[in-house]
């Protein structure tokens, strides 16, 4: 990928092929390549070299708003701060992708999705007055209720406390398992990543599936 000093190192001789409905984790040092990596997986960074293929379809085949369509469709992002719009309470941020992508009966869908993750009584709070937990539900409801064919996520649980952290994994995997997606998330946390099928090893810009973490 490049920047505006030239071109940008950071990954290099990378192969991956990630199964629908599975779950995998990237794991690596600290400036390792994780999040560009997820990055390049959405369709956010350009690399300067290689190609995504999402549903048969390459992405950086696509013009950059034909992307962003795909990318509205099939994806779901849950990041380590939230990303909620403040402006807007818990059901307006989860209507938000919905209304975008001209989905109808968008209101009746984010409800459901918020009571799902048990927010059903916070459906009108802003995220100033929700806990954490609380927010980070909020951004699950919003990545799931699109019912994308993909789910990435980087660092979901990084900036809350253990037991709360361990509720939203929880639920994140049983969004998962009955919606049927993809799951990949970044993560410094080697007991969360064992609760995937797979791990991907980011070491110095390369990257390598840890097949021993494979479950049965």
């Amino acid at each position: 990928m490049s920047d505006s000093t030239g071109t940008l190192d950071i990954l290099r001789d990378i192969n991956l092929d990630f199964a629908y409905r599975e779950t995998a984790a990237i794991i690596g040092a600290s400036g390792s390549g994780k999040s560009t990596l997820l990055s390049i997986i959405a369709g956010l960074d350009t690399p300067s070299a290689g190609s995504v293929h999402l549903d048969g379809q390459d992405l950086f085949a696509l013009g950059e708003d034909a992307r962003a369509a795909l990318r509205a469709q099939k994806i779901g992002f849950v990041f380590q701060s939230f990303q909620l719009m403040a402006n807007l309470t818990a059901l307006e941020n989860v209507m938000l992708p919905l209304e975008l992508a001209g989905r109808r009966q968008a209101r009746e869908a984010a409800t459901e999705m918020l009571e799902r993750v048990g927010l059903g009584q916070r459906l009108g709070h802003y995220p100033k007055v929700l806990s954490g937990g609380e927010q980070q539900r909020v951004a699950l409801a919003r990545a799931f209720v699109v019912q994308p064919a993909v789910l990435l996520a980087d660092e979901p649980t990084g900036s809350l406390d253990f037991a709360t952290g361990e509720t939203v994994m929880n639920l994140m995997f049983q969004l998962n398992a009955e919606l049927g997606t993809t799951l990949i998330l970044v993560t410094h946390d080697t007991r969360i990543a064992s609760l995937c099928q797979r791990r991907v090893v980011v070491d110095a810009g390369r990257a390598r599936m840890d097949l021993s973490a494979e479950q049965g």
